[in-house]
């Protein structure tokens, strides 16, 4: 027991440090990404229309998923600021509680999409057949989130301890899962049933449920619960709820209007047609998946500003940054590049015509153009998280999404410009949170915060 109660989980900022946490927490981001890539390859040989209305649902999923995304940000620096404090004992309190509010917030998710989906896609949809496929696929799919939470708030436990290299072996048998089920539940393969575009949505729920298992039983066998020192179940702590709630509720609140932002702006595009908003859903996975390693590079950000300015190290943080901002940068421009000489090659995974494929190549590359500002905007909006002021990271999120959204009513809705246009909301959306974060990271305000 001695040794493992002398393990240190204080971190150094060095590259390879940052790699190290990058690379696995790169490959568990991907992977959901991945399975939306594959749901939408197999979904698009059903249509445009099932492609259109896959991208609605899919944002409308990613609303309640970034509850549990909100949560365990919130948790991950928590539970980085107590390793970097080496207050080892205080993390098992932390996680115990998480476990348990990730499953009210569950159930809040279903409840609300059984009975207020329905009125908001017959009244938002122009076509009344998109707005009954895209309920009927929610009531199923929207059963996930009581997988998904645990598995974010374990992936969270595991990334704020330094056991990020574990990630890969949930997220990897989600991926596979998510591919066999898409595969024989959407077409009816291998003597399962054809369930079609629904298929979608049972074969998510079974890769979440395999992803969780997977994460739970790697925390059991790898002991990392005694590794940290976790006590019995705990009883009902208000201070310990109180301390999650107050460092997560800004960030649900912020991911939730960022998501609620982008539904409104696939609302908007299926007003363009099938076209425009299958267009679109593929954009999305540009972003998911092309995205990746930038917002693994933000994730890092967290917990390690949050570790370090732990340790006391507050004069170390911004070489820290600057560390992982060239690294952020080198690994988006050279993805950008490449999208960008071989466009085709990229769309002609989705099957649709050489028309479509035309129509696209224009948004591509201005989403490409947005990701090379994110590389920078997220750092700069994950630094202030670490810092444990997440209130000014939801105000930072309210002005950017309040000039986002203002600006694609404007350009789809009531200039009815082209879906081109309307992408280029994203550098509105990036810029709006790279300037005022990095100017509150300069004012050194947060030096002297406690948590």
């Amino acid at each position: 027991m001695a040794e493992i109660i002398a393990k240190d989980y204080r971190l150094d900022i060095s590259n390879k440090r940052i790699l190290s946490i990058v690379l696995p927490i790169s490959l568990a981001i991907i992977v959901p990404q991945l399975n939306f890539i594959t749901n939408n390859i197999f979904l698009g040989r059903l249509g445009e229309q099932t492609l259109s209305v896959a991208g609605i649902t899919g944002v409308y999923y990613l609303i309640f998923a970034v509850i549990g995304i909100g949560l365990s940000n919130g948790l991950q620096m928590l539970f980085a600021r107590r390793a970097g404090e080496n207050k080892i004992e205080a993390i098992g309190f932390l996680f115990d509680h998480g476990k348990k509010l990730a499953f009210v917030f569950a159930a809040f998710g279903i409840a609300v999409t059984w009975l207020i989906a329905p009125i908001f896609f017959n009244y938002a949809l122009s076509d009344a057949s998109n707005a009954q496929l895209a309920i009927d696929f929610l009531h199923i799919r929207i059963w996930g989130l009581f997988f998904l939470f645990q598995f974010q708030i374990r992936n969270a436990l595991l990334v704020g301890t330094n056991h990020a290299k574990y990630l890969i072996f949930g997220t990897a048998i989600e991926a596979t899962s998510n591919v066999f089920f898409d595969y024989t539940l959407i077409f009816g393969n291998l003597g399962f049933p054809d369930l079609g575009f629904n298929g979608a949505a049972y074969a998510s729920i079974l890769a979440e449920a395999l992803a969780f298992i997977t994460v739970w039983q790697i925390i059991r066998f790898k002991k990392i619960k005694q590794q940290l020192q976790f006590q019995a179940e705990q009883l009902w702590d208000k201070a310990v709820a109180k301390i999650i709630f107050k460092q997560s509720a800004p960030l649900i609140a912020q991911h939730l209007l960022s998501i609620m932002a982008w539904e409104f702006f696939f609302v908007l595009s299926e007003h363009h047609g099938n076209q425009a908003g299958a267009i679109s859903n593929i954009m999305r996975n540009v972003f998911g998946v092309f995205g990746c390693v930038t917002w693994a590079f933000a994730a890092t950000t967290n917990t390690m500003v949050s570790n370090v300015i732990g340790q006391g190290l507050q004069d170390k943080v911004f070489i820290l940054i600057n560390k992982i901002l060239k690294l952020s940068f080198t690994f988006s421009i050279s993805i950008c590049i490449l999208i960008n000489i071989f466009p085709e090659l990229y769309l002609s995974v989705y099957g649709q015509t050489e028309a479509f494929n035309t129509a696209a190549i224009p948004v591509l590359r201005v989403v490409t153009l947005a990701l090379l500002l994110m590389s920078f905007s997220v750092v700069w909006l994950n630094a202030v998280i670490g810092t444990g002021n997440t209130n000014i990271t939801l105000r930072i999120e309210f002005l950017a999404i309040t000039l986002y959204c203002t600006y694609v009513y404007i350009v789809l809705e009531k200039l009815n410009l082209s879906i081109t246009i309307g992408w280029m909301a994203e550098l509105v959306y990036w810029g709006s949170l790279l300037i005022p974060a990095f100017i509150y990271m300069k004012s050194n305000k947060w030096k002297n915060r406690k948590i």
